[in-house]
């Protein structure tokens, strides 16, 4: 098999093993339950939403308690510094789409940059934190949403777990090890740092208790006093200090003037059913563009050559349309639905070789990110995604607060004209992109996953397997994966497609001849993606599934 780099230590795996949870057992079977079921990368997230559920709350409330809880025990993915996006389905009704994402800075502009010798914005560093945290204001708009639904669950119920682990103190995951490690370089030198997340200036040993009190009393605060004390409050106040002493460019006036919004989701009526995903600035426009091309190949069968060499041709062409248009819609010339158009599709469909790879795109956005889903004994549905960008975000940490910035704005360019420039108060590019689908047999599925640039790929491999081909949902997230190849932490992404060791050999060994470049990466490898999805049928059961390559579980009851 020459020509095919490895990328698991210089082994070359080539088995068909089934998916194994941590004590080697298959992930095959899916959950399934009446009365109500949470899905995220966390076992005691999930487990927190599910208790929220357990005592009458909706979907949004439970989605809530979960997201808050990832921000404690998994903070290199999420926080209450980054950024949100939902999915909002009640039986009956049009989807809701809240969009949660934070502009740049009044005084964050491309001369800020120059002066300061940057050619590219940084990564990591005060300068990297310059976009607003928009993650809490989505909350308040999805609670609005459940106050309909008669929600009446308070703040400080919901956020109880995720308090309890952050004042007594909770595991250390092996992802959050992993990642504090191979950031460790550019993390400790970071404001407020190494006092919040090392111990002894290293990382930290999987299984070691880490405390996040000040991150307690933020949540408390944000309990008693509402959630818009985050932007414009006591809260606010601190958070802005903090971001001006660490040498942020943001400030308290930034904060103020964000606005969570309440938008119409991007869909697609396909066959099996009507997709839908968000819309700009966010990638969710190429998730439905490489679903509605891939439909029109005719693929009948899953996980072999004309199912990936399918995805990936599909996917290089949403990815043309995403990075040639895609940016803050306050500055799109023109509209995301275009490409959504029968026509629109049809000719691009006819740009796929079906049995030849066509050149690589460029090199995407990573990211680390924290997708959950959760659907009541109502129906009702949430997907939501939140992230930090970069594992750690900015990795400036504002010590009275507690919490860790993003780092969304370094998808900002520096050059005027790309699509993606920088300019005061816009918002950037968005790899966020939950998914949701209501199919032609009654059933509703919310589904999503990490993965920066490769989100729209891994969902699709979950989506095609279950909707188009009949899996199960816990098979179509345990299967092998693969996508466009990426990097972590802002290094670089090698070329070609990165795919998981248990495929069959004919299988790579027909990529390879159809012109893909191939990387061969251990099993159940984080580098694609931690998936998840719930299903609920027209007869009320709910099927679930939670990611191998994740710490993750499905709860229900």
């Amino acid at each position: 098999m020459s020509g095919i780099a490895t990328l698991d230590g210089g082994r070359q795996f080539r088995n068909n093993r089934p998916a194994t949870d941590r004590n080697s057992r298959p992930m095959l079977n899916s959950p399934m339950a009446r009365r109500g079921m949470v899905t995220s990368p966390h076992h005691l997230a999930s487990q927190a939403g599910l208790a929220v559920l357990r005592e009458g709350g909706t979907a949004i409330e439970a989605a809530i308690a979960t997201a808050a809880t990832l921000g404690v025990v998994y903070p290199h993915m999420t926080g209450l510094g980054g950024d949100a996006f939902w999915l909002i389905a009640e039986p009956g009704k049009p989807p809701v789409s809240i969009d949660g994402s934070g502009a740049a800075g009044a005084k964050v502009d491309l001369d800020l940059y120059r002066k300061a010798g940057h050619k590219r914005i940084p990564t990591r560093g005060p300068l990297a934190a310059n976009t607003v945290a928009g993650a809490v204001s989505s909350w308040q708009l999805a609670l609005d949403v459940s106050g309909h639904w008669g929600g009446r669950l308070p703040l400080r119920r919901l956020f109880e777990d995720a308090v309890f682990a952050a004042r007594e103190g909770f595991a250390v995951s092996r992802h959050q090890a992993a990642a504090t490690q191979r950031g460790l370089a550019d993390l400790k030198r970071q404001p407020g740092f190494a006092e919040t997340f090392l111990a002894k200036r290293k990382a930290p040993a999987p299984g070691s208790v880490l405390r996040l009190p000040a991150l307690a009393d933020t949540l408390e605060r944000l309990a008693n006093a509402g959630l818009d004390d985050f932007y414009r409050g006591e809260v606010a106040r601190a958070v802005a200090a903090g971001l001006q002493a660490a040498g942020s460019p943001l400030r308290a006036e930034d904060l103020a003037r964000h606005r969570g919004m309440r938008r119409r989701p991007l869909s697609l009526n396909l066959p099996c059913g009507h997709l839908f995903n968000t819309a700009p600035p966010t990638q969710g426009l190429a998730s439905l563009v490489l679903l509605g091309l891939y439909q029109r190949l005719g693929v009948t069968e899953a996980d072999g050559f004309d199912h990936i060499h399918g995805l990936v041709e599909a996917a290089k062409l949403a990815y043309r349309v995403r990075d040639a248009h895609v940016t803050d819609p306050a500055r799109m010339s023109i509209h995301a639905t275009t490409y959504l158009e029968d026509g629109v599709l049809d000719r691009m469909a006819w740009e796929i070789d079906k049995a030849k790879a066509s050149p690589l795109p460029g090199a995407g956005a990573e990211g680390d990110t924290v997708w959950l889903g959760v659907i009541d004994g109502q129906g009702r549905a949430v997907s939501f995604i939140q992230s930090l960008f970069h594992a750690y975000g900015s990795g400036v940490v504002l010590p009275e607060v507690g919490l860790v910035w993003q780092n969304r704005g370094c998808s900002f360019s520096l050059d005027p004209l790309h699509r993606n420039s920088l300019e005061p108060r816009r918002r950037p590019f968005h790899t966020l992109s939950p998914g949701l689908a209501r199919l032609k047999d009654g059933r509703t599925m919310v589904y999503g996953t990490m993965g920066g640039d490769a989100q729209p790929m891994v969902q699709a491999e979950v989506f095609t397997r279950v909707a188009l081909y009949g899996q199960g949902l816990q098979p179509a997230v345990s299967a092998p994966r693969w996508c466009l190849a990426r990097g972590l932490d802002g290094a670089p992404a090698p070329a070609g497609i990165q795919l998981e060791s248990r495929f069959a050999p004919q299988v790579i060994q027909r990529l390879e001849q159809a012109g893909h470049q191939l990387q061969v990466v251990g099993e159940w490898d984080s580098l694609l993606g931690h998936a998840g999805a719930l299903l609920r049928r027209a007869d009320g059961i709910i099927e679930g599934a939670a990611d191998p390559r994740a710490d993750g579980v499905v709860a229900a009851f």
